[in-house]
């Protein structure tokens, strides 16, 4: 990257992101496990259309009417409702969990769907069984596997919706080349190609507020490049004749002609996207807690269920042997089980929401509690990304009317720099009391900008500029801006009609916030490190202000990925807070991607979590709301599974010598009754208090730090 990026031609940014991909909510989910293949839609229309059948069902079940005391209607037919409706239940409802039990099979990894497979194919046969008057056994089940499929279908849609289908980054990424480039043929004529058919060698052209079309040098004209979506750096970056573009950037301000040198797989683009797909991979792994819960219980029903059968068969009752491994099959996939982890990750995404936090993975809020390091990108992150002056010095007139003067002479600019110059004498009370104006103005790529004000010519612009115009500031002035540069601050001189008058320091702020989210981390046992491309001395600088643990500086695009590995071969687990394309392969490699909000489209498509705010404090916000879930998740496992292990022994039998057996009515109310307790076990989520304010309390104010960006209008790297 250029070191003196800034002495401007004037030109108005081009202002876009990629837009945001449509949420395909009604679109296959690309998950693991057992939601693979499946879709939000899919398990949302089963739900509804299984509640709507279990109706009858239950209410036509005799041991529903046995227990609750009400007498069945008798009419031709009325026996056959339950039988019917409940085996559509379990063939249209039923199928996910069916074909998803086969694949647990055929992939010898038995978890919940397997589990539940079992339970509703027992309770599917006993059931026919008993209504078909084969044997001696009264194994209505009618009613427990319709509730049984319904449920398990809300669980399911709830756990799918909530975690919601993330759009893939790549997509994003390949969003942001054009589809169309303008090829300059040799008599210099341009004509409108699709990108697919440029080849190495070719020229092309890109106009102002156009995106490069492929990787290449440019070859005529000069201009200044947003290449925020490559790099996340704020400002424009000039490129003329012989510098190196990159595809998906945009030329904010004058058209360019580039020679393409890299197409397709081969751009930078592309290998971005290679990163991210490589690292989303490798981070895909990760079991959910429910189906390793369910992994277990399925082979202790399975086992409790052979026991049973084997001794009560011993024992010579056959009908008790059949029964009671019937029961204990049919109640050993508790509802609770099914609804533990979907309901904690509901309510939590729920609340993370109303927190300015969007959870888009699951394992992300899982894994969050078990962060060692969290690795923050400095620019747009701990910073504010957006300029500002924060010194001025003056030679012969006062600071206010030297801010007063460069203020009028940007006046008709919109770049960053001279927004912040005027904003500046817009704060300065004698600067807007001279209500002085510019006119005639010219500016030159590469040195600054020239206008008429109050009868003099005013120059503003960085070391170049002093360079070219062969001028030396005061000893003062030197003194000033020479300390202001070892800092990482950006320099612009002021010359009027020939002298230098002063000089204005121009910096990239760190958030007031960052310092509280720095600390409160460290007060949680959680290392704090930062990654930037800017100067070492710079970087050092923003690390020792605001006492983060690790600096890595002067980190180029493509290696932020590494860095990440870095950390992880350390043995530490990482959380990667980040807002550029740049920073999109490091957020899928690290165990948690923490995206911006305010950052690129592609930052928050590899990330698993999401700030919709710009405070760095959220990240604590993430950190409790991981670990009070956490607590909730295991603690709705226990009892859910210890249910399990008090009711299954029970249904099969074991305390039958001192006359108590399980029923299977009794067992289904105390399933019952242990889905309501895990509801409002997880309801008690929603009383957690995720305030950033609350959970790492700094100050309102501008943070009086000025450790920034060192690359500012023209001012060289220290």
């Amino acid at each position: 990257m250029s070191s003196n990026p800034h002495d401007h031609d004037h030109g108005q940014p081009a202002h876009g992101h990629p837009g945001h991909a449509e949420e395909p909510d009604d679109h296959h989910v690309h998950g693991h496990g057992e939601h693979a293949g499946h879709s939000v839609a899919m398990f949302r229309s089963k739900f509804w259309w299984s509640l709507i059948l279990s109706v009858p069902v239950v209410f036509f079940s005799p041991m529903v009417a046995h227990l609750l005391g009400y007498h069945l209607p008798e009419f031709p037919g009325s026996t056959w409702i339950a039988p019917v409706l409940g085996t559509v239940i379990f063939i249209y409802g039923g199928s996910p969990f069916l074909k998803g039990g086969a694949r647990e099979i055929r992939e010898r990894q038995p978890g919940m769907m397997l589990l539940i497979a079992m339970a509703i194919t027992v309770a599917f046969v006993a059931s026919w069984v008993t209504t078909l008057g084969i044997g001696s056994f009264d194994l209505d089940f009618w009613w427990e596997l319709a509730l049984l499929v319904t449920i398990m279908l809300l669980g399911h849609w709830m756990e799918m919706r909530a975690l919601g289908a993330a759009s893939s980054a790549l997509d994003a990424l390949a969003e942001l080349l054009p589809d169309d480039a303008e090829l300059v043929d040799a008599d210099g004529g341009v004509a409108t190609v699709p990108v697919s058919e440029l080849a190495e060698g070719d020229v092309v052209l890109v106009r102002s507020g156009a995106r490069v079309p492929a990787d290449g040098t440019v070859v005529s004209g000069s201009a200044e490049f947003d290449e925020a979506m490559i790099t996340g750096e704020s400002q424009p970056v000039l490129r003329g004749e012989g510098d190196h573009v990159v595809a998906g950037t945009v030329a904010t301000d004058n058209p360019v002609r580039v020679r393409v040198e890299a197409v397709g797989e081969d751009t930078a683009l592309a290998g971005i996207r290679r990163m991210v797909a490589d690292a989303q991979a490798s981070s895909s792994r990760a079991q959910a807690l429910a189906d390793r819960a369910a992994a277990l219980l399925f082979w202790f029903a399975l086992t409790a269920a052979l026991i049973t059968a084997a001794v009560w068969a011993a024992l010579g009752s056959p009908d008790d042997a059949v029964t009671r491994t019937v029961t204990v099959l049919v109640i050993a996939c508790p509802h609770a089980l099914g609804l533990a982890i979907p309901l904690v990750i509901a309510i939590s995404t729920e609340r993370a929401a109303k927190s300015g936090v969007l959870i888009k993975d699951r394992m992300a809020l899982e894994r969050m509690r078990t962060i060692d390091v969290v690795l923050f990108d400095k620019t747009g992150t701990l910073t504010e990304g957006e300029h500002a002056v924060t010194d001025v010095a003056a030679a012969g007139v006062s600071e206010g009317r030297l801010l007063a003067l460069a203020a009028a002479a940007e006046s008709a600019s919109e770049h960053p720099v001279a927004r912040a110059i005027a904003a500046a004498a817009a704060g300065n009370s004698e600067s807007a009391g001279l209500g002085l104006t510019g006119s005639g103005f010219t500016s030159a790529s590469g040195r600054g900008i020239k206008a008429e004000v109050d009868g003099s010519e005013i120059l503003v612009g960085g070391p170049n500029m002093l360079r070219e115009l062969r001028l030396t500031p005061p000893e003062g002035l030197a003194e000033s801006t020479g300390e202001w540069m070892r800092r990482g601050a950006g320099v612009l001189h002021v010359v009027q009609d020939g002298s230098v008058i002063g000089a204005i320091a121009v910096e990239d702020h760190v958030r007031p916030e960052s310092r509280a989210a720095v600390q409160a981390l460290q007060e949680r046992g959680i290392r704090v490190a930062m990654i930037t491309g800017d100067a070492d001395q710079v970087a050092r600088a923003v690390g020792a202000d605001l006492g983060i643990d690790e600096v890595f500086s002067e980190v180029l695009p493509e290696d932020k990925d590494s860095k990440v590995t870095e950390l992880q071969e350390r043995g530490l687990t990482v959380a990667m807070v980040g807002d550029g394309v740049n920073d999109a392969p490091a957020l899928a490699r690290a165990e948690v991607g923490i995206a911006i909000g305010a950052g690129t489209d592609v930052a928050m498509e590899s990330a698993g979590v999401v700030l919709a705010s710009d405070d760095p404090r959220s990240v604590l916000s993430m950190i409790e709301l991981s670990r009070a879930s956490y607590r909730k998740m295991v603690q709705n496992l226990v009892w859910a599974s210890g249910y399990n292990l008090v009711a299954v022994p029970l249904a099969a039998g074991v305390l039958a010598p001192v006359g108590f057996v399980l029923s299977p009515a009794v067992g289904a109310i105390l399933m019952s009754l242990s889905t309501i307790i895990v509801a409002l076990n997880a309801q008690l989520l929603r009383r957690l208090d995720l305030a950033p304010e609350r959970l790492a309390p700094g100050r309102a104010g501008r943070s009086t730090s000025r450790p920034l960006s060192n690359s500012v209008r023209g001012a060289a790297a220290p």
